[in-house]
């Protein structure tokens, strides 16, 4: 059995690595420039996707939404490019007409609003929604509550701000619920404020978001029935892509519009965009594996390459030892040891080095309310460790079978 490396072999390992110093430290660089490219970028992947997902947090991944556009086509006695809209009632006829939905809620919006307290103002975008709309575009409230059935039954004037309104409106004030703001001389009162700052915006900023019941955005500006966006979510096990479809054809039998009309409705499907930033980060996995482990391998090649000169110079000295009594188990494993050496030195130098700049790179992303973490995982690490001890071993048996059939006799004649 090979026996453990005592201070002697430690010292004659080293000497050996140290004898052609440039030789060395470019076979090491190439080893930690390697493990460090596929550490930090497989931290910068996870990082990144990690945000991505707290942006998207409490946004329903099998969600639709629906917009009216202009005709393309003649239909039924109807010119083209006729002007229609989404209507209260439709919502009922879809949940009758399409039983794969789970919710059908409408809204409606007003830009440009200017809210004002205490001689403060901000620009809001007014949301009128019912109150099962945060099940499809979750507020992430931090403060105070969402709004409720009661708030639209009623026609309350309350509203949930976002977090930008209220540190324009409300500056200084910890918890700005139970006060008042005014938009268009219409007096609101706060009872929540919104967490949320990012991720999928349908035509309103969420940090400048003012979320106000239904029935009170209909009436204070005589909205009637119509409809500004049509928000479907999918029940489980069936994809948004094709209920869209049915809730579309729906849509077109009841207002007359060609079923061929790709232009009268735009549709949003929250589904495509999240399997499509799966499928990103996927690829972006893959080609940063095939990055790294194309690093290391050529890091490996050149540790072979400084192993087969090392032997080649050590040759009279291999001869010497195996004269003197030196089997070829210890040769092996002199050859074997000073490759997985080098490898690891310069392996665990890399990885500790892109834990370092990764831990840099998320202290100064960091968003609030914004999750962040582009620390790889601890077997991430270890994995990472096993491979490079395997290629410091794979390093070493070409030199190292080479180092084992040397005979004394003809290293004395080389010599």
């Amino acid at each position: 059995m090979i026996n453990i490396i005592d201070s002697d072999q430690w010292e004659e390992i080293f000497d050996s690595l140290t004898k052609n110093k440039a030789r060395t430290f470019l076979t090491a660089f190439g080893i930690f420039w390697g493990i460090f490219m596929l550490i930090l970028l497989m931290g910068g992947g996870k990082g990144l996707q990690t945000m991505l997902a707290g942006n998207f947090a409490g946004f329903a991944s099998n969600s639709g939404f629906m917009i009216t556009n202009l005709t393309s086509e003649p239909y039924k006695g109807f010119s083209k490019e006729r002007m229609w809209e989404i209507e209260l009632a439709d919502v009922q006829r879809i949940k009758n007409c399409v039983p794969e939905v789970d919710i059908v809620t409408p809204t409606i919006r007003k830009w440009g609003g200017m809210a004002e307290c205490n001689n403060r103002s901000c620009q809001v975008g007014m949301v009128g929604e019912y109150a099962d709309y945060s099940r499809v575009d979750d507020p992430k409230i931090k403060q105070g509550r969402k709004l409720n059935e009661i708030d639209v039954i009623q026609k309350r004037k309350v509203c949930v701000i976002g977090n930008r309104v209220a540190e324009e409106l409300f500056p200084g004030v910890v918890n700005p619920c139970g006060k008042f703001l005014v938009v268009d001389g219409v007096y609101y009162q706060v009872v929540g404020v919104s967490g949320k700052s990012g991720g999928i915006n349908i035509g309103v900023n969420p940090s400048y978001a003012m979320h106000v019941p239904y029935t009170t955005l209909q009436q204070m500006y005589n909205r009637g029935d119509d409809v500004d966006i049509l928000c479907v979510t999918a029940k489980d096990n069936f994809k948004m892509s094709k209920v869209q479809y049915k809730v579309e054809d729906v849509l077109k039998r009841v207002h007359t519009i060609s079923p061929t009309d790709t232009q009268a409705l735009m549709k949003i499907n929250t589904e495509a965009i999240f399997d499509m930033v799966d499928s990103l980060f996927t690829g972006l996995n893959v080609l940063v594996w095939m990055i790294g482990l194309g690093t290391l391998f050529a890091g490996a090649i050149g540790v072979s390459n400084i192993m087969v000169v090392t032997v080649k110079e050590r040759t009279t000295e291999i001869g010497i030892r195996r004269a003197i009594g030196a089997t070829p188990r210890n040769i092996l494993f002199m050859v074997m040891s000073e490759s997985v050496v080098l490898t690891l030195l310069a392996g665990m130098s890399g990885i500790l080095f892109a834990v370092l700049v990764l831990q840099v790179i998320e202290v100064s992303v960091q968003e609030p309310g914004v999750q962040s973490q582009f620390q790889i995982e601890f077997w991430l690490a270890a994995c990472a460790a096993l491979l490079l001890a395997l290629l410091g071993v794979l390093s070493g048996i070409t030199p190292a079978i080479r180092a084992m059939s040397i005979k004394p006799v003809d290293a004395m004649r080389e010599e």
